[in-house]
């Protein structure tokens, strides 16, 4: 999965010597998170909803008037933006995306190509994406196995079981430790299987008959089988 196929493309974008007031107006009526700031076709910075409402909270605790007019009619972006914040590029994975955004704590990059900012991602797309992923919005069936020891034609064997019985497979994924060994070779994970069945009873029970105990099962996004 690539980032220009999941980002929020064609972004608003301000420029530096935009008031901060306006930025704000802009980011509440967009309902917006972040906004690039650009100069001359060149990123200079970023500026988030998250920092704008720290600092007016700040300014409406002070109750100080002349702070307050400072900051509606003279704070520009330029005084506030994150400046030369963390990006991604068009081009990189959404896996690459979220491990840089875990390790820098950050919530949303612009993304360039080139020195162009053609988006921004943000952890609203990658909940998004892992909302689909789930099939959180999709009344499907599902299941989650415990940990089994994936190696050559073992998910192709939990396919097959689960077919067998009666599945109409949507989706079936490995889930493992955060930090894989690459020289370890197998290794045990987790398996979820998303599926569209009659009677997921039937399903639950023939993968455990094959050896492939069952942690969860739903037969609706809320409705939970005892395993």
């Amino acid at each position: 999965m690539i980032v220009r196929n999941w980002m929020h493309a064609d972004p608003v974008v301000i420029p530096s010597e935009m008031l901060v007031s306006e930025a704000n107006r802009i980011l509440s009526e967009s309902n917006l998170h972040a906004l690039p700031v650009v100069d001359g076709n060149r990123l200079r910075g970023l500026i988030t909803r998250a920092n704008l409402l720290r600092m007016g909270h700040f300014v409406q605790r002070t109750q100080n008037t002349d702070e307050f007019n400072f900051f509606v009619t003279r704070l520009k972006v330029r005084d506030v933006m994150v400046r030369n914040p963390a990006t991604v590029h068009a081009d990189d994975t959404m896996q690459e995306c979220l491990v840089k955004g875990q390790a820098l704590g950050v919530a949303q990059f612009p993304v360039l190509d080139g020195e162009r900012v053609i988006g921004v991602i943000s952890a609203n797309e990658i909940f998004q994406l892992a909302a689909h992923c789930l099939g959180a919005w999709e009344v499907r069936s599902g299941l989650t196995l415990a940990p089994v020891l994936l190696g050559p034609g073992v998910l192709g064997r939990i396919a097959d079981v689960a077919e067998a019985a009666g599945a109409v497979l949507q989706a079936l994924y490995p889930i493992g430790p955060q930090h894989e060994d690459p020289g370890r070779g197998p290794i045990e994970k987790k398996v979820v299987v998303r599926f569209h069945a009659r009677e997921v009873g039937n399903v639950v029970s023939a993968l455990e008959a094959a050896g492939f105990p069952v942690m969860e099962a739903t037969d609706t996004p809320r409705t939970v089988l005892a395993a």
